[in-house]
């Protein structure tokens, strides 16, 4: 193997599907990021990091919005914000704010976790969420917050999927925070308003750095009084940031440009999906392919020769051995789709 090219390969590969965070600002975006009006966002005076609030605000149904670094930032000030030191909170096991976000919670916020089963299409069932609720005895930690997350894993949970589960948590007395990395992505394919599965969570979080196609950044929403505590919570994780408007115009170019677009992205996964399961030793189911993500079944050891041999042609995919995950986004199109179907021939063949 020629080592020389696997690693001009990474550095600028033809096709990158390990994630939609690998997006580059298109033309469009670059322009609306060099001539942005920018101040001292920490004095509230950036205009732009103000606009991409407010615009995201009034987008998603919420008194206001929040703009942060990343989204596991969003979620932690969520949690800090909704939930006090000793108290729980109701989530996936799979969910990211419990297996990929370092435990901060609990780490810095000395908040528990409660983890219940995903069922098939990865969300919650009404009865398991229920029987996770402690009583109110001074034995248990204090339930106080049901996190959900839509989509998951690619798949779309419906708008009634989620009221039943938050009109659920409010009836027991819970906080309800929805994990909505690529929300987007979930209200694309089920083509309704945004803020119509929103309408009975008390927070939510939007990454625009994944399928919008933004480099960086998060809005998290919710009511006025929450976003001022989530404010000091932003604070308090480093997270106040000043000429940042240069980045919230990307993330504004995003919400108004490239939301209607994922459904390329949904289209050109369903396509792969499909072609992907002429190959021995891959299988694809392709009723889970709802959205921008494809999870191969991998036979016969061959995933890591696979991987070697694509990552030399300039094409990045994911890790694992019996399971890899692609994912298509805004620099991917039927062009990249041909071209790694034509080097997974050469791979078999």
């Amino acid at each position: 193997m020629n080592y020389a090219n696997m690693i001009q390969s990474i550095n600028n590969p033809m096709i990158d599907m390990r994630s939609d965070t690998v997006t580059k600002p298109t033309r469009g975006m670059l322009d609306a990021m060099v001539h942005a009006s920018v101040g001292d966002d920490v004095y509230g005076d950036d205009p732009t990091a103000n606009e991409l609030q407010e615009f995201a605000a009034k987008l998603l149904g919420k008194e206001d919005a929040l703009f942060l670094a990343s989204g596991t930032q969003s979620n932690l000030c969520a949690m800090l914000t909704h939930c006090q030191r000793g108290e729980e909170i109701i989530t996936g096991e799979h969910y990211h704010i419990f297996d990929s976000e370092a435990g901060g919670a609990s780490v810095l916020g000395g908040i528990m976790f409660a983890p219940i089963s995903n069922n098939r299409k990865g969300g919650l069932d009404i009865s398991d969420v229920v029987g996770k609720i402690k009583p109110n005895d001074s034995h248990y930690a204090i339930t106080k917050m049901l996190s959900l997350e839509n989509t998951h894993d690619g798949m779309v949970q419906t708008v009634s999927e989620i009221n039943d589960l938050a009109n659920c948590g409010k009836k027991h007395g819970l906080v309800v925070h929805l994990d909505g990395a690529r929300l987007m992505n979930a209200t694309v394919k089920l083509n309704i308003d945004v803020s119509d599965m929103l309408r009975n969570v008390d927070s939510v979080s939007l990454c625009l750095s994944k399928g919008l196609g933004a480099p960086m950044g998060t809005i998290l929403a919710g009511s006025k009084t929450f976003i001022k505590q989530a404010h000091r919570n932003r604070k308090l994780l480093g997270g106040a940031m000043r000429q940042v408007g240069v980045m919230a115009a990307a993330g504004l170019y995003a919400l108004k440009n490239n939301v209607e677009r994922m459904d390329a992205d949904h289209q050109n996964a369903l396509r792969l999906a499909e072609q992907l399961n002429q190959f021995p030793n891959i299988n694809v189911n392709v009723d889970m392919v709802e959205t921008n993500m494809i999870f191969m079944d991998i036979k016969g050891g061959i995933a890591e020769s696979m991987r070697k041999h694509l990552q030399n042609k300039g094409i990045l995919i994911g890790p694992g051995n019996n399971k890899i995950r692609l994912v298509t986004h805004l620099g991917y199109g039927h062009e990249e789709g041909d071209l790694v179907i034509n080097e997974l021939k050469d791979f078999f063949n």
